[in-house]
């Protein structure tokens, strides 16, 4: 069960966020989804919720692509240390678009049922990524 759980975790990086395709969460979503965020209270469950999400963040950042660092699957979970990188073209949360690129890096928890994503629990450099778009001071550089 492993293997066809790590594949299905590929197709969400690859599929749903690299090439956005919104349809693929029909196909590796569970219908409760959730997402545990703190940087996106914005997400309602469901289906519906994560094309929210991916269409969100693809919005922003058109040339969003992930690359797995690592993948550690057991059971019905799937853990993946995962890159980003990607260019600002639009308005985040109040930031104008500033054409700057961000890289960044997280960990994702993937809780799968029935061959479908329940939830994820994501934690990532949200910090970081503030700081690359010029929004929060670098430590050492924030001004009195």
């Amino acid at each position: 069960m492993s293997a066809e759980n790590e594949a299905l975790i590929r197709r969400w990086w690859e599929e749903l966020w690299n090439h956005g395709d919104l349809a693929v969460a029909d196909q590796i979503i569970a219908p409760d989804f959730t997402d545990h965020d703190p940087a996106s209270p914005w997400v309602p469950p469901g289906i519906d919720g994560c094309k929210t999400l991916v269409t969100g963040y693809r919005t922003v950042f058109p040339d969003l692509h992930f690359t797995v660092e690592q993948q550690v699957a057991s059971g019905d979970n799937v853990v993946a240390h995962w890159r980003a990188r990607g260019t600002q073209r639009s308005e985040l949360m109040g930031i104008a678009a500033t054409g700057k690129a961000i890289d960044i890096e997280g960990i994702s928890i993937f809780d799968l049922e029935n061959g479908r994503i329940r939830r994820q629990t994501v934690i990532w450099d949200a910090l970081g990524m503030m700081q690359q778009l010029g929004a929060v001071p670098l430590f050492g550089q924030a001004t009195t």
